[in-house]
């Protein structure tokens, strides 16, 4: 699809992608993160989005030519790094304190989903953020639905829900990695003190 636009989503011009994305990043839980990752980035969109609230991004997509475009968008942005990686194969090394999982999850099949979560769960720190969005309708390429991933990660040890935002169109949520003491999530009031 990269062969025939920059763009084929038109991620940038449509108000549903840019509302979703501004959806994406306010329902983070915190006001900073130290270091995150955002596989599958496509053309920097949400990249950039996510940059304002990051010290260090890392974002990376398996097609040049879109890696290129992210690029582009973000080069005024230094602390940004956007690579071409082939997931789940490839996984950077270190740790994140946040992983944005958007419109990606639902190209792969069980295992190489099973192995892309595993990684994605084992890299985040302790109380660390993981966002999954998806789209919720029935691609042929797609091999499930934003509400099957939701499914997924309901089953899978070491993450708390702290927010689950669902529309007709797509599935939104936020997930904690559960602490060294293997305490549940802790919400955004909770972590003021307010509750």
């Amino acid at each position: 699809m990269y062969r025939s636009a920059a763009d084929p989503w038109s991620l940038a011009e449509r108000w549903y992608e840019r509302r979703k994305y501004d959806l994406t990043v306010a329902a983070l839980p915190l006001p900073r993160y130290r270091r995150a990752f955002e596989p599958g980035c496509s053309v920097g969109e949400l990249t950039r989005r996510l940059a304002d609230r990051c010290d260090a991004l890392l974002a990376c997509d398996r097609v040049e030519s879109a890696v290129e475009t992210a690029r582009r968008r973000t080069r005024d942005l230094p602390h940004v790094e956007v690579r071409r990686m082939l997931l789940p194969e490839q996984w950077p090394e270190g740790s994140f304190d946040l992983i944005v999982l958007s419109e990606l999850l639902y190209y792969l099949d069980g295992a190489a989903l099973d192995g892309l979560l595993e990684r994605a769960v084992a890299a985040l720190e302790p109380h660390g953020t993981l966002v999954t969005v998806h789209w919720d309708h029935p691609v042929p390429e797609h091999l499930t639905t934003g509400t099957g991933i939701a499914r997924r990660l309901a089953g899978l040890p070491g993450l708390g829900l702290l927010a689950d935002h669902r529309e007709e169109d797509f599935v939104l949520q936020i997930h904690q990695r559960t602490g060294p003491d293997g305490g549940p999530a802790m919400s955004v009031a909770a972590g003021e003190g307010l509750v």
